[in-house]
């Protein structure tokens, strides 16, 4: 089980709010998060309450500023929700797809992959079947940019998901976490 402390001021200073559980709303102890510690485990971190807008993966370690996540362009001015990302450890499979409802070129993957469009020939990638495992897709090769986290099942449309973001590279979260 993971374990995270939120703080409201840099360097982890200020009030804290400690989770070992997902958070739908950190706004209700907390009125910023401006620094972060991941005791143990790993988690996603959302912008907007209930697991919405721009997200960001952590594992255990220190981030003393929020403000180097926002000037990356990787979130936006506050961490207002949390989730955990339970330990895996099987195999990794997910099905990628060009178009959204599982349409155009499909391709099968076991490992991570730094390019889609370099290593598929794929133009891009708008649906997936998440098979086995947590998985993490970016928007740059070479796991750069924006992350959106894939759990197993099906989604069809990231459009519809309110995910405006062109996947580049995937990559399985693997342990330690």
């Amino acid at each position: 089980m993971g374990r995270i402390i939120f703080y409201e001021d840099r360097n982890f200073q200020g009030r804290s709010y400690e989770t070992s559980s997902d958070c739908v709303d950190l706004s209700s102890y907390l009125s910023r998060c401006s620094s972060i510690r991941v005791e143990s485990g790993c988690f996603m971190v959302y912008e907007r309450p209930n697991f919405m807008g721009h997200q960001f993966f952590l594992r255990q370690g220190e981030y003393p500023d929020y403000q180097y996540l926002m000037s990356m362009g990787m979130m936006g001015e506050s961490v207002r929700s949390c989730r955990v990302i339970p330990m895996h450890r099987g195999t990794f499979r997910m099905r990628i797809y060009e178009r959204e409802n599982f349409g155009g070129q499909m391709t099968e993957l076991t490992d991570d992959c730094e390019s889609i469009q370099d290593r598929f020939r794929m133009s891009d990638c708008q649906s997936c079947q998440v098979i086995e495992g947590p998985w993490l897709m970016y928007e740059q090769p070479h796991y750069r940019g924006r992350q959106m986290l894939m759990m197993p099942g099906e989604y069809r449309s990231f459009r519809e998901m309110g995910m405006r973001m062109r996947v580049s590279s995937i990559r399985r979260i693997m342990e330690p976490c």
